[in-house]
């Protein structure tokens, strides 16, 4: 004999939780401003700031103040890893100016514009181009800022690690290894580990456009290995050599550069 729900009687569906995630949103406001559409919650992995699109040298703080020929030298430089080169022409154009009044007010302003358009909720962490102390000017009710602290979203826990490591590029919040270690000790296993950089992996730390190994960290890889979480979620890697791996039972992904694509990244369970 066949068991089933009788004819007349209803079953209440369980009710889905749909999370939209981006990362290295660099002034793409727009974009922002709908990447919360259909999504209970958005989750932003950092760096909001642009100092300077490599894509397109017109865009960002430094041909802001600087015009575009200059921002063609330093990406030059940079690309080519002449750091130093880099660092003594980047002197000599701020020279006789208040680098830091003149950047801290271009950063308030992309600030304000988009931490205006995040919806509620929002969860966000820093990324390594980011000013984390402006932060609390800007975040509203609804946006919930987390580094090295945990969440819980539609029953899941979510970890967040924000920053990233230290490089000759010197950006912002940029940490050392043991103090990003640390943040990532202080979240104990949870479902969905959230950071701005990626575990030090090669195939998700090679960036193929600009040839070079961006800084991963291994401590998130050692918390992957030991604390098991489903995903494993971060940007940093604008073109990735892979944007998805796993690593045992976790789901490592690459959730995109938003600044290009306008489109988050979509978690449903």
């Amino acid at each position: 004999m066949r068991v089933g729900t009788p004819r007349n009687q209803h079953t209440t569906p369980t009710r889905r939780t749909r999370v939209h995630v981006v990362s290295d949103v660099h002034g793409n406001t727009e974009a922002l401003a709908r990447a919360g559409d259909g999504a209970d919650a958005l989750i932003c992995l950092g760096d909001l700031v642009l100092f300077l699109d490599y894509a397109d040298h017109s865009r960002g703080i430094f041909p802001d103040l600087f015009g575009v020929a200059n921002a063609d030298r330093i990406v030059e430089l940079r690309t080519e890893r002449r750091f130093e080169e880099a660092r003594a022409f980047g002197r000599e154009l701020w020279a006789g100016r208040d680098r830091n009044e003149a950047i801290l007010s271009a950063v308030r302003k992309q600030y304000a514009e988009m931490f205006a358009v995040m919806p509620s909720p929002t969860y966000a962490t820093f990324g390594n181009v980011d000013v984390p102390a402006l932060w609390p000017e800007y975040a509203h009710s609804g946006t919930t800022v987390l580094d090295g602290e945990r969440a819980e979203i539609g029953g899941r826990v979510f970890g967040f690690v924000g920053g990233g490591l230290r490089t000759p590029m010197n950006t912002p919040y940029e940490i050392s290894d043991e103090e990003y270690a640390a943040k990532v000790e202080a979240l104990g296993p949870v479902d969905v580990l959230c950071s701005h950089i990626p575990p030090d992996v090669p195939e998700l730390t090679y960036d193929t456009v600009a040839r070079r190994f961006e800084r991963g960290s291994s401590a998130l890889l050692e918390a992957i290995r030991r604390t098991r979480p489903r995903y494993a979620l971060f940007g940093h890697v604008h073109q990735p050599l892979v944007r998805r791996m796993r690593i045992g039972v976790t789901e490592c992904v690459n959730v995109g550069h938003f600044a290009s694509s306008g489109r988050p990244w979509a978690l449903e369970w």
